[in-house]
C-alpha cells in the first residue's frame, strides 16, 4: 500500500519506444528571468480530447504552495489470537506487524496559469516530481510517465471526461530532468486539510462552555451530509477508474482534492482524485506485463491466493476498495474528533492490528471513549449502516469486498440514512 504524506522537514523519460519529440522550452517564473531548456518526450503520447500543452512557454509559474511524498506500508499480518494470548499495550499500539518506509520520490507544488492557447488564463497547479532522471531519479521518472499516460488515457475516453478526477492540461521535462505536470486548479485543499481544519475548529469550540447545543447539533448534521457527499464523489472517481481498467493504488486523505471545505457549501462540493502515479492497468492482456510499479501489488495478490489473471484483476480492484475503506474510516473519525485524538496511521493500527478488522469489536471499544462519540453516532446512522458498509469494504477476504458501484448503491452512501 502506498500512502501520500506531506513533507514538513518527502518517466517521462523511458527507453525509446515509438518516437521522440524535442521541443524548445523556456521555464518562466513570476519572480525570475526566463531560462531556456529542452523538453524530451521518450514515450508514445496518447491524444487527449482537451487541449494539451507540452511547451513550458504555454505556462506561467507562480509561488510554491507545498511539498509531499510517499510512504510504503506493507499489508498487515494479524496478531495470533486464541485462548491464553497476551498482548501488551506496546504491541497493540505499535506498527509491530507493518513495515513503514519513506519513499525516495518527492513532490513540489506550485501555483500557475496557462498563458497561451485556448485555455489562456486557466489557473493550474504544477506538480513537480524529483529527483529527475539525470539526478538518478529512475523511480520518479517512471512515476511521472505513468501518471502522464494514465491521465491522457482516461481523458481520451469515449465516455467523456470524469468529473471526479483531476484534469491534466499539460506536462514537460526540464533539462535537469524534473518532470512538471500541470493540472487544472480545482481546489487547493485535500481531504487531509479539511479534516485537520474541522477537528481544530471542534477543539476550539469545545473550549467555549457556552456553545449552543442546538448549534452543535446542526453542525454535526451538516458535517455528516458533507462527508457522505465527499465519499460519494470519491467512489464515483474509483468506479470510473475501474470501469476503464485502471487502479488508483495510492488512495488516501492527501490524494483527494476538494473545491470547497466549507460544509455550508456542501451542495457545491466536487471531490477529485489525484496522484495517479501508482495507477495500474488491469486489462487482461496487460496483467502479464508486470512493471516496476505493480510488482508489490502482484506479490500481495499471490500471497492472498490470486494466481490466475481473473483472480489477480479481482484482487487489484478489491485492493483499491480496501484503501477506499480506510479513507472512509478516516473521514468517519478524524473530522468528528478534536485535534490530536485520531490520525490515519493510528486508526489503521486500531483497525488492522488491535481489532484485526473486526468492526463490531472496534465499535465497542470506541463507545467507551467519549472523545469518539460523534464518530460512532455517524457510523450508527441507519441502524449501523456505516459500520456495515465499512466492514464489507475492509473484509479480510478480498473476494468478499464490494465493487465501487455496489458501495455507491449502499444505503449509507446514498444518503438515505440522513
Amino acid at each position: 500500500m502506498v500512502v501520500v504524506v506531506p513533507l514538513d522537514c518527502f518517466s517521462f523519460h523511458h527507453c525509446l519506444r515509438n518516437h521522440t519529440t524535442q521541443l524548445s522550452l523556456s521555464s518562466r517564473s513570476t519572480t525570475s528571468t526566463a531560462t531556456t531548456s529542452t523538453l524530451h518526450f521518450h514515450y508514445p503520447i496518447i491524444q487527449a480530447k482537451l487541449p494539451f500543452f507540452t511547451n513550458s512557454d504555454s505556462f506561467q509559474v507562480g509561488r510554491p504552495i507545498g511539498t509531499y511524498g510517499f510512504i510504503n506500508i506493507t499489508s498487515y499480518s494479524a496478531f495470533p489470537s486464541g485462548p491464553g494470548t497476551d498482548y501488551s499495550l506496546k504491541d497493540l499500539g505499535g506498527l509491530k506487524t507493518q513495515d513503514v518506509g519513506e519513499g525516495d520520490v518527492k513532490i513540489r507544488l506550485y501555483e500557475g496559469r496557462v498563458s497561451r492557447g485556448p485555455l489562456t488564463g486557466t489557473p493550474v497547479t504544477f506538480k513537480v516530481v524529483y529527483p529527475g532522471r539525470r539526478a538518478g531519479g529512475v523511480v520518479a521518472d517512471a512515476l511521472a510517465a505513468n501518471e502522464l499516460n494514465t491521465h491522457l488515457f482516461l481523458q481520451s475516453s469515449s465516455k467523456g471526461i470524469a468529473q471526479h478526477l483531476a484534469l491534466l492540461v499539460g506536462g514537460f521535462e526540464t533539462t535537469t530532468g524534473e518532470q512538471w505536470l500541470a493540472f487544472r486548479d480545482d481546489g487547493k485543499y485535500s481531504v487531509a486539510d479539511y479534516a485537520k481544519i474541522v477537528s481544530e475548529r471542534l477543539s476550539k469550540s469545545r473550549e467555549v462552555s457556552s456553545w449552543n447545543p442546538f448549534e452543535q447539533g446542526v453542525t454535526i448534521k451538516r458535517r455528516q451530509s458533507f462527508i457522505i457527499k465527499l465519499l460519494q464523489g470519491v467512489m464515483k472517481g474509483v468506479a470510473y477508474l475501474h470501469d476503464h481498467d485502471r487502479l488508483h493504488q495510492s488512495l488516501g486523505p492527501f490524494s483527494v482534492v476538494l473545491n470547497t471545505i466549507s460544509e455550508k457549501e456542501g451542495s457545491y462540493l466536487i471531490p477529485r482524485l489525484r496522484d495517479l502515479a501508482f495507477s495500474v492497468n488491469v486489462r487482461y492482456k496487460e496483467l502479464d506485463d508486470s512493471g516496476q510499479l505493480s510488482e508489490g501489488l502482484w506479490r500481495r495478490a499471490s500471497g492472498a491466493g490470486a494466481f490466475t489473471q481473473m483472480e489477480k484483476r479481482a484482487f487489484g480492484i478489491a485492493d483499491d476498495i480496501y484503501e477506499a475503506g480506510l479513507l472512509f474510516a478516516y473521514l468517519a473519525f478524524v473530522p468528528f474528533c478534536e485535534a490530536g485524538v485520531m490520525d490515519s496511521l493510528s486508526l489503521q493500527r486500531l483497525l488492522e492490528n488491535t481489532f484485526q478488522l473486526d468492526l463490531e469489536a472496534t465499535r465497542e471499544y470506541c463507545l467507551a471513549d467519549e472523545r469518539l462519540v460523534n464518530a460512532v453516532e455517524f457510523l450508527d446512522l441507519g441502524d449501523g449502516a456505516g459500520w456495515e458498509l465499512l466492514q464489507t469494504m475492509l473484509n479480510a477476504d478480498f473476494r468478499k469486498r464490494p465493487t465501487a458501484e455496489a458501495v455507491l448503491n449502499h444505503r449509507f452512501m446514498t444518503g438515505a440514512v440522513l
